[in-house]
């Protein structure tokens, strides 16, 4: 990464982790933003909110089912990614399971389910041009198949690992869906632990092939039940975490998106710290090789980008991205268009003291999670960049072999480094005006940008509800974040979806969530 400048920090530099106590609502509207409306689901609801930039909600979806992502189509239709109360074995947060439709009026159009113990979709879909639906699935190895696939079995939870497949959607409208094409990753592993394994190999000499062995850290020992159930009361967990498959989500691919134009896909990897660009032109069977497709590697990457040591090139100072989130590709028509754009969520600092955001909360009791910027310098960012190809859509590795570039194109901070602070979730899109719409997603912060990096629009959301599974544990894990927000769209007042529509404020609007505070008291603490 860039450079930064390094400064002594203040006893009085603090910022607030969770913004619990923030003003809430609309923030900031200038004259500069872009006039639409924003999509978002409060993960504690069972909501989906249109809101105006005014800070009002105009429409909303509602269905018996928690949602954190969902997208809204031309002829006014909502895809929604809704949270199955019924699946086993995954807890991760994100988890889905289920893809519904509904009409303006929420009326229920499709749904399909998609969840065994041994696949789960989650966390993001992409709707492609002929209406098919990618999704991100979970793909289950057990303890056997994981050591069979060459996993170091000091790396290996009980339970085993889960990687990632995508699957296309062919919906079959009212119910269910064929799935007409697969990746997974299992098909495309390289390790160098055991040479008795048929995907032995040198991992440098692969940087197509995914490396099952980049842990540094041994599985520690196991969490007792009793510290389980308290991540649980507390919100950090769902209801099938298990001392078992603590360490089972290595991968915990993030964000879908496709590119029309060369019919390549690439998802977001934070286990990885990478993105990754696959051939979609390509059967399931070639799919599953290294040879096919329109590009000729079959389901092996096309393409990487974030943390070169992951295939034997570079060191840890040449890592770029973080637990990132909603990598997806610039639209033709729009500045940037076809280069990649991604939200960089927990990027070091070098003067951080701690080695995570986790250790800085350690024992705190405040709602607003405040620390001492010195203790997480931790930050975030906005990237773009072009993929370096001498050959449309042809990617080869360059210097080193690394795949390239070697910094982003260009790169958002907040102008004080800190304040757009999400160590998970959040995201970012650009707009047709050049204008760059961003989720800081920790906290329920929502910013428009222009060209110039300007602040030209700013909303908190002030909406929080008590909707948890049958059990009483979450829908997805928040913990103390209580605003949070996976990802939010603006679509512009333009967008054939709101032809003919109404779009005047609700009457009544949601009922705000206003966290009360116990009494003050002089009384020491016991």
């Amino acid at each position: 990464m860039a450079a930064l400048e390094v400064r002594e920090w203040k006893p009085e530099d603090v910022r607030s982790m969770s913004g619990a106590l923030a003003d809430r609502g609309l923030i900031y509207d200038s004259e500069e933003d872009t006039e639409g409306y924003v999509l978002y689901e409060p993960p504690t609801s069972t909501y989906t909110f249109l809101v105006d930039k005014n800070g009002e909600v105009v429409h909303q979806w509602q269905s018996d089912l928690n949602s954190m992502n969902s997208y809204l189509q031309p002829n006014g239709h909502l895809i929604r990614m809704e949270r199955d109360e019924d699946f086993t074995t995954f807890a991760a947060g994100g988890q889905s399971g289920r893809i519904k439709e509904y009409d303006w009026d929420g009326n229920l159009i499709w749904d399909f389910s998609y969840h065994s113990e041994t696949y789960l979709t989650h966390h993001d879909i992409e709707i492609l041009p002929n209406g098919n639906i990618l999704a991100i699935s979970y793909d289950a190895l057990s303890e056997e198949e994981t050591l069979n696939a060459g996993m170091d079995p000091k790396h290996i939870p009980k339970a085993g690992i889960w990687l990632d497949k995508i699957i296309e959607i062919e919906p079959t409208r009212p119910q269910g869906g064929n799935i007409v094409w697969e990746w997974r990753m299992q098909d495309h592993l390289i390790q160098d632990f055991d040479p008795e394994k048929k995907n032995y190999g040198v991992v440098s000499d692969h940087p197509r092939k995914i490396n099952i062995n980049i842990q540094s850290d041994e599985v520690g020992s196991p969490m007792t039940q009793e510290r389980l159930d308290q991540m649980k009361q507390m919100g950090f967990l769902t209801s099938n975490a298990t001392v078992d498959n603590r360490g089972s989500d290595i991968v915990h691919t993030n964000a879908v998106s496709y590119n029309p134009d060369l019919d390549q896909i690439v998802i977001s990897v934070p286990g990885y710290g990478e993105i990754f660009v696959i051939d979609h032109s390509t059967t399931t069977e070639e799919a599953r090789g290294d040879s096919g497709g329109r590009w000729g590697h079959g389901g092996d990457l096309l393409y990487r980008w974030g943390n070169p040591a992951n295939y034997g090139k570079g060191a840890e100072e040449d890592q770029q991205l973080y637990g990132q989130h909603d990598s997806k590709w610039i639209p033709e028509g729009y500045p940037g268009a076809g280069n990649l754009m991604v939200y960089n969520n927990d990027i070091p600092h070098p003067d951080n003291k701690l080695p995570n955001m986790w250790a800085s909360l350690a024992g705190k009791t405040d709602p607003e999670m405040n620390v001492a910027v010195g203790d997480v310098g931790n930050y975030s960012a906005v990237h773009e960049w072009s993929i370096p190809s001498e050959e449309t859509g042809v990617y080869e590795p360059g210097e080193e072999g690394v795949f390239g570039p070697a910094e982003p194109d260009w790169t958002y901070t907040a102008p004080d480094l800190y304040s757009m602070y999400s160590a998970f979730i959040s995201g970012a899109h650009r707009l047709r005006n050049g204008h760059t719409f961003i989720t800081q997603g920790m906290q329920g912060r929502l910013i428009e940008i222009d060209e110039n990096g300007k602040l030209v629009w700013e909303y908190w959301t002030p909406y929080k509800f008590d909707y948890t599974l049958p059990d009483g544990s979450p829908a997805q894990p928040t913990g103390p974040f209580i605003f949070g927000l996976f990802r939010a769209t603006l679509y512009p007042q333009d967008h054939p979806a709101f032809t003919g529509k109404t779009l005047s404020p609700l009457d009544p609007q949601p009922e705000p969530f206003v966290l009360e505070m116990p009494p003050a008291t002089d009384e020491p603490a016991q």
